[in-house]
C-alpha cells in the first residue's frame, strides 16, 4: 500500500504540469498527499475493521455473503467519514457529492479513482478468487460500471501477482489475455499520452510503465515520465511495484513524513494488521527470473 502512497506524493506536482522525462527529484516542498492516498488508506481502515467484526482472514477462514456485505458497509463508512476530514485533497465532482452525501449511491463511474484505491485489495487476498470478488465489493461503492470494475481488478490482480513471485511475462500475459491490450511501450506513447481521468486510459498505461521498470524508485519515475494524471498513474504503478522490488526504506521514510497523524494511524495500524511483512522477499529470486 505505501507503494501507492508513494507514487501519488510524488506524481502530486506533476498531475497538472506534466514532466515527460524520468529525472526529476523524488519528493520537494510542493509535493503533497491527495486523494489517491487519503481513499487508499480509507480502503484499508475498511478491510481492517471488517476483519474486527468477521475475523475471516486472520481465522483462514473462506469469505461468504456476510462477510462481502459487512465490507461494502464499511467502505461506505471509511471513505466518507476519511474523505470529508480532507475536502481540498483533489476529489472529482461526482466523487466529491458522494463523499458528502447523506445517502450515498455508486453513479455508474469508470474513473480512474477505482484503480488508485484498490492495491490494500491486492495485499490481503489469498486467491485470485478473492481477489476479483474483494475488489469488486470495494469498487462497486462508487464505480460500478464495468470498466471501473475492470480497472480496479486488474490493478489488484497485478499486485497479488507480484507479491505471490509470478513473473513479469506471466502478469503481462494475464492482463493481455482478460484485461487490457498491453501492446504498447512507453516511449511510443510519451510524446502523444495526455490527461485522461478513465480507467481504460490510465490502468493499462500504469501497469505497462511497471513491466519496464528495473526498481521500485525506476518504476515511479517511468509512471510519472508518460504525463496524464501524473499523480494516479504513480499511485498505481507504485503499488505493483511495491509488491514486486519492496520499497527502499529511504524513499518509504521520506513519504511517510508526508501523512498527518491521521493518515499515519491507519498507515502504522495497516503494518501491524498485515504484520508488516515484505512478501516480495520470499519470491525474490523467482521474480528476477
Amino acid at each position: 500500500m505505501i507503494g501507492a502512497i508513494i507514487g501519488d506524493i510524488v506524481g502530486s506536482r506533476f498531475e497538472f504540469k506534466n514532466h515527460k522525462s524520468k529525472e526529476f527529484e523524488l519528493f520537494t516542498k510542493d509535493c503533497r498527499v491527495t486523494d489517491d492516498s487519503v481513499m487508499t488508506l480509507a480502503v484499508a481502515k475498511a478491510i481492517m475493521e471488517t476483519e474486527k467484526k468477521i475475523g475471516y482472514l486472520l481465522g483462514g477462514y473462506d469469505f461468504d455473503s456476510n462477510y462481502y456485505s459487512m465490507l461494502e458497509n464499511m467502505t461506505i463508512k471509511y471513505m466518507q467519514e476519511i474523505g470529508r476530514s480532507y475536502p481540498n485533497c483533489g476529489y472529482g465532482s461526482m466523487f466529491r457529492l458522494w463523499i458528502f452525501s447523506k445517502n450515498p449511491e455508486p453513479y455508474n463511474s469508470f474513473g480512474n479513482g477505482a484503480a488508485m484505491r484498490i492495491s490494500p485489495v491486492g495485499f490481503v487476498a489469498r486467491t485470485e478468487s478473492e481477489v476479483c470478488r474483494l475488489s469488486q465489493v470495494v469498487t462497486a461503492t462508487t464505480h460500478n460500471h464495468e470498466e471501473g470494475i475492470k480497472g480496479a481488478e486488474a490493478t489488484a490482480i497485478a499486485i497479488f501477482m507480484a507479491r505471490r513471485g509470478f513473473t513479469k511475462s506471466e502478469i503481462r500475459n494475464k492482463i493481455n489475455g482478460n484485461y487490457y491490450s498491453l501492446d504498447f511501450t512507453i516511449d511510443e506513447i510519451r510524446e502523444t499520452y495526455q490527461f485522461n481521468a478513465t480507467c481504460q486510459e490510465t490502468v493499462p498505461q500504469a501497469i505497462v510503465a511497471f513491466l519496464e521498470s528495473t526498481s521500485f524508485e525506476d518504476a515511479i519515475r517511468t509512471a510519472i515520465s508518460v504525463g496524464g494524471d501524473s499523480d494516479t498513474l504513480a499511485a498505481i504503478t507504485g503499488a505493483i511495484a511495491e509488491a514486486y522490488y519492496g520499497v527502499p526504506e529511504g524513499i518509504k521514510e521520506k513519504a511517510i513524513n508526508y501523512l498527518d497523524g491521521s493518515l499515519l494511524a491507519i498507515y502504522n495500524e495497516w503494518c501491524q494488521f498485515t504484520g508488516n511483512k515484505d512478501n516480495h522477499d520470499k519470491f525474490k529470486v523467482l521474480t528476477k527470473i
